[in-house]
């Protein structure tokens, strides 16, 4: 099977990548190359494939219209996996997500359209679930790159019905594991860790469940949906094609102060929580958990779980031990060892200048939870 992966170069791009390339497909990927975060990262993962016999890379920005039709055009691809997406931009320019989240999928999908490409795989977000939430009990969804989303289904499913390109959205959840962006969570809390400064937790933040994924079961799932749905599945007219939108995510919450107590275990040191302080926290309003829109999406409650006939199979634990590993690795770190430089490093802003000073003190047992140690958060 030939494959377009448009943003190979990021997080579950490369993944992705590295999965059918195992299994012997031929993987075309494109990638702009210009993560805001840390766009050696985005090189470093690229150089993990780029290599390879049956992988083929150009750099392309998928909101230029031009080269999407030259892609397509020397393609001849079985299916498309959509991928590319603009971490950050609204912050900067509302503009930015519109071009990149919609004017750019809008040109993926008509290369799809124009060159016969049986099948669109593409990367909703799980934060279109926000308006099915009970906003007493839930909090809102802040996370402003993924107010385009909901457009781009809509999109997806009128190429489906008027074009006929089948379509199948996922909702990713919150994942995790090696490679992943160093703007995300549990890249700040491992860094916190490393460093010995104060973990910020806010009042009752730590006893809310997130949809926590690892990489690889995400991965699985993907390669599950690149089947083309059938029109009989779907209950379509004659020339329709299936349009679905399905999570993919951990029916297992996961709460803060275990991922935590988890990282805790895979780096052998304990956490200093501080619980912050905030406004309206005494009263209950709305908004006052901070961090609360992350957290309390259950997998099934729109769009069916398309993993539900598995269960995700990478234990807390062991997942977390995979991503220290990588982290520790690809950082030069030694866990047992000082963090004072660490924390130079970080006025920089060059995790890599790293020169460690003489180690701290082992630990004489091993690091209980964050809560038997007397930090529960109340």
């Amino acid at each position: 099977m030939k494959v377009l992966i448009t943003g190979v170069a990021g997080f579950i791009g490369m993944h992705v990548a590295s999965a059918l390339l195992a299994r012997g497909d031929e993987v075309v990927g494109v990638d702009a190359l210009d993560d805001p975060f840390d766009v050696a990262l985005t090189y470093a993962r690229l150089a993990r494939i780029q290599s390879h016999p049956r992988f083929r890379f150009s750099r392309l920005d998928i909101a230029d219209r031009p080269a999407v039709d030259n892609c397509f055009q020397s393609g001849g691809f079985d299916v498309v996996v959509h991928l590319a997406t603009q971490q950050g931009g609204a912050a900067r320019d509302g503009r930015v997500p519109v071009r990149v989240h919609l004017s750019g999928f809008v040109n993926v999908l008509e290369g799809c359209r124009q060159h016969g490409v049986p099948h669109l795989v593409y990367a909703s977000s799980s934060d279109v679930n926000c308006e099915r939430r009970s906003r007493a009990s839930s909090g809102t969804c802040q996370d402003d790159d993924r107010a385009d989303k909901r457009p781009g289904e809509t999109l997806a499913r009128a190429y489906s019905r008027l074009h006929g390109v089948a379509t199948t959205g996922l909702r990713f959840f919150t994942v995790y594991g090696p490679w992943g962006r160093p703007d995300i969570g549990y890249h700040e809390l491992t860094r916190g860790l490393m460093t010995g400064d104060p973990l910020p937790v806010y009042p009752r933040e730590g006893e809310i469940g997130h949809g926590l994924t690892y990489v690889d079961d995400i991965v699985a799932g993907i390669e599950r949906a690149l089947r083309r749905p059938e029109p009989r599945d779907a209950g379509l007219l004659p020339g329709e094609a299936p349009a679905r939108v399905l999570n993919i995510g951990s029916h297992d919450p996961v709460r803060l102060l275990d991922f935590i107590a988890a990282l805790e275990l895979a780096l052998g040191r304990p956490g200093d929580l501080k619980v912050m302080p905030v406004a309206g926290a005494e009263t209950g309003s709305e908004g006052s958990e901070a961090g609360s829109d992350l957290s309390t999406i259950d997998p099934s409650v729109q769009g069916g779980n398309f993993l539900g006939e598995r269960r995700m199979t990478m234990p807390l634990a062991e997942g977390v031990q995979r991503f220290v590993h990588w982290y520790l690795a690809y950082h030069g770190m030694d866990p047992a060892r000082s963090t004072s430089a660490l924390r130079r490093a970080a006025v920089f802003e060059d995790p890599m200048a790293v020169q460690w000073l003489p180690p701290r003190q082992p630990l004489a047992q091993p690091v209980r939870s964050v809560e038997a140690s007397g930090l529960r958060v109340l």
